[in-house]
């Protein structure tokens, strides 16, 4: 009678393989659930929290945004540490080789606002003694009006940072999207110009800030985008807001986060229409100031042609060659076959020929002169066939039968080592 054992094994092998069965099934339809950064600022932050709403049940992603709020930089080392899987930040930050990015998702421009009684002729009159609001430290705001003051020898001691725009600051200076509502809150300022529509192009100062940042590009906000605040039409600088994310974030999730963005694209450009409309699938990183994520070079390349694609068309080209080639030799062949026919029948015609000149009542001389001819015939036939014009087959052998048997005829001897030779 068998142990306990005995039995186990047969019952526990069907049920080992359910349950392998039941997980694997579960992991075809598992998720991957990817944290991302709040950021610092109101405005994106909104939108991250509008944008990880999107992803439903039905998304092979999820979006969870932190319970905290960072700035730029500081989001950077927080995906770096491994405590989110990516971040939104401006696409003006310094390198990093330890964040990749996934892919642009909006543009933000840069708004300079200030109160319409102070001088903004220059930029040393709008800043002098004014009270200042660059976004926190590390901010893209923040890193484009350092560089401002140091290219115009500014120092700490000609204005003062303030930490919340809410204080009505004399300057305020933001990355946002193009948001004309933000403007209720201050009607008294007015948004400061880098020059004029015009002088795009032509060596201007606008060419100058673009050519040492060729992540930016220019953008104009037209007259009365902001009622009072834009009286006439802005220049100003814009820049993708970038989704970035750690290196080793695994490729095939980087794969399908983009492409479940892509899907839900029309509801984000429903929600907001001026952030996401230009969200496209051919979508550039090649001004990107970090390197890109493998994952978007899978996506991004998806199209593109595989190696046995790309070279087939050669290969077709080389294989119609190849056929060409092969015919245009077996049609040769068969003319040097044809010329050597034709030859050996020259052959047959004057060896009859000749049989047929001379008769029984034929002078001897006749006959004698009709056989040296025949005799030539074969010498000329083997010379031709030393010489490879002439084929040693079947053709060959019936002349040299049909020869032997006129020299028969007309009194002579034929060659039978001849014969045996060919």
């Amino acid at each position: 009678m068998p142990g306990p054992q005995g039995f186990l094994i047969p019952v526990t092998r069907p049920f080992a393989i359910i349950c392998i069965s039941m997980m694997l099934i579960s992991c075809e339809f598992s998720t991957d659930d990817l944290s991302v950064v709040t950021p610092l600022s109101s405005i994106d932050s909104g939108i991250v929290t509008e944008f990880s709403s999107l992803f439903d049940e039905d998304s092979k992603i999820g979006i969870e945004p932190t319970a905290y709020r960072l700035a730029e930089e500081a989001a950077l080392d927080n995906v770096v540490a491994g405590m989110a899987d990516l971040a939104l930040v401006n696409n003006n930050l310094p390198y990093r080789d330890d964040i990749s990015t996934v892919m642009p998702l909006y543009p933000t421009v840069l708004h300079i606002a200030y109160r319409a009684e102070r001088d903004a002729s220059i930029v040393e009159s709008l800043l002098q003694g004014a009270t200042v609001y660059a976004g926190p430290a590390g901010s893209a705001s923040r890193l484009v009006f350092e560089s401002i003051v140091t290219r115009r020898g500014l120092t700490d001691d000609d204005y003062t940072y303030v930490s919340d725009p809410a204080t009505k600051p004399d300057v305020i200076i933001v990355f946002a999207p193009i948001s004309p509502d933000r403007m209720v809150d201050f009607p008294d300022y007015r948004l400061f110009t880098i020059s004029t529509p015009a002088e795009i192009g032509t060596g201007s100062i606008i060419d100058y800030v673009l050519l040492l940042n060729p992540q930016f590009r220019p953008f104009v906000i037209p007259k009365g985008t902001y009622g009072t605040a834009t009286p006439e039409a802005i220049v100003t600088i814009a820049v993708d807001k970038l989704l970035v994310a750690r290196n080793d974030l695994d490729r095939s999730v980087v794969y399908d986060l983009i492409d479940e963005i892509l899907r839900l694209r029309p509801a984000m450009a429903a929600k907001r229409p001026g952030v996401f409309s230009s969200l496209d699938e051919d979508f550039d990183v090649s001004r990107s100031t970090f390197k890109i994520h493998a994952g978007t070079q899978d996506y991004l390349q998806r199209l593109a042609p595989t190696v046995y694609e790309r070279y087939s068309g050669i290969a077709e080209v080389a294989v119609t060659l190849f056929v060409a080639l092969f015919s245009a030799s077996i049609a040769g062949v068969r003319i040097f076959r044809m010329r050597r026919k034709n030859r050996i029948d020259t052959f047959y015609s004057q060896t009859i020929q000749l049989r047929k000149s001379v008769s029984d009542s034929s002078p001897a001389v006749e006959r004698q002169r009709a056989l040296q001819s025949v005799r030539e015939l074969q010498n000329e036939a083997f010379d031709l066939l030393v010489d490879e014009k002439l084929a040693a087959d079947e053709s060959f052998r019936i002349f040299i039968t049909l020869s032997n048997d006129v020299i028969r005829q007309l009194g002579g001897e034929h060659d039978d080592q001849r014969l045996s030779d060919a």
